[in-house]
């Protein structure tokens, strides 16, 4: 008999959302739905139908081509579905993306930890106390770590409440830089979300330099 394979990092990051956010956002009332987010432009209802729209098309493979104008497509399609429609297709994508990332190889990671990232930037306009910091958190930053984007930024050691971590790659001639901070400030720190001065020290970099695209 075959054992059950064990959950990937990413899978456990879709699943984790899939048990917390989802039973959130089938009771919120419209109005919440229309709260701006963190995302320019985008309110609490056009992140979620962007998380479910690339989640199911990355099970297209080639088919499917992620892009600013892609993404900007599919918000825009979805804003005439009813909420249930997407947050129908949120749930698929939730459950079929886990096993099209471990097929892929490390190369659609990315998918996971960004889909958790939005959960945050959802959980924030909705004043959720969990924001950044919600179940998987231990997996998203392990997945932060190994990120292509974070690991092309320069090398910064980084202490936390209840661990320390080693972040982008060693720069020729360059101390590495040193950052006191929480998770949640952490994830707001290298995917260019507002973060309040006084929750972080950063030394030897410069805060730009740790955001390494737009996500």
């Amino acid at each position: 008999m075959t054992a059950p394979a064990v959950e990937t990092v990413p899978e456990r990051l879709l699943r984790a959302e899939r048990e917390t956010l989802l039973p959130k956002l089938r009771d919120l009332p419209s109005d919440m739905l229309q709260r701006g987010t963190a995302c320019p432009a985008w309110t609490v209802r056009d992140v979620v139908a962007h998380c479910a729209a690339a989640l199911v098309g990355l099970t297209a493979g080639a088919a499917y081509r992620a892009s600013h104008d892609q993404n900007r497509r599919d918000v825009e399609e979805r804003r005439d579905w009813p909420f249930a429609d997407v947050l129908e297709e949120f749930e698929r994508g939730l459950t079929v993306a886990g096993p099209a990332i471990r097929a892929a190889g490390g190369t659609k990671d990315l998918a996971a930890l960004g889909t958790w990232i939005h959960g945050g930037d959802v959980r924030e306009a909705l004043g959720m106390s969990d924001a950044y910091r919600s179940a998987g958190a231990s997996e998203a930053l392990e997945s932060l770590a190994g990120c292509a984007r974070v690991v092309a930024t320069p090398r910064v050691h980084v202490t936390l409440d209840d661990r320390e971590l080693v972040l982008g790659s060693p720069v020729e001639d360059r101390e590495p830089a040193r950052l006191h901070t929480d998770v949640p400030t952490l994830f707001r720190l290298y995917t260019g979300r507002p973060a309040a001065p006084d929750r972080y020290r950063l030394a030897g970099a410069r805060l730009e330099e740790l955001i390494s695209a737009e996500w």
